[in-house]
């Protein structure tokens, strides 16, 4: 198992499906950048009720950083090229809504304890 930190912005809208044991979870598609500056497409599942809250409450586009195990994967496009991608099992999602928040929290921390 690799365990990663990954940024880069939703794809569509995630979705919210219910296990055969009646559990939900959220997927979602995040687009991001590659090193060599090549798109990569994340394939991302988030089974913690937060981590799929979050993903739940952003728009196409919206800036999102995940943090969970990775497994790489190759797929083929409709030409015949191979392309990378990556299947993440999400345990926490940070938005610039959570950040936001972050910081406030941080700024006051007196605040925040009471």
């Amino acid at each position: 198992m690799i365990d990663g930190l990954i940024a880069g912005h939703l794809v569509g809208l995630a979705e919210t499906r219910q296990g055969k044991n009646g559990s939900s979870f959220a997927l979602a598609k995040v687009k991001a950048t590659a090193g060599d500056g090549e798109n990569l497409i994340v394939n991302v599942i988030a089974f913690a009720a937060e981590a799929s809250a979050a993903l739940m409450a952003l728009d196409d586009g919206d800036a999102v950083a995940l943090a969970g195990a990775l497994t790489p994967k190759v797929w083929t496009d409709k030409q015949g090229n191979t392309r990378p991608a990556l299947d993440m099992v999400a345990t926490q999602v940070l938005t610039s809504y959570h950040a936001v928040r972050k910081q406030h929290a941080v700024a006051a921390p007196e605040i925040g304890a009471r």
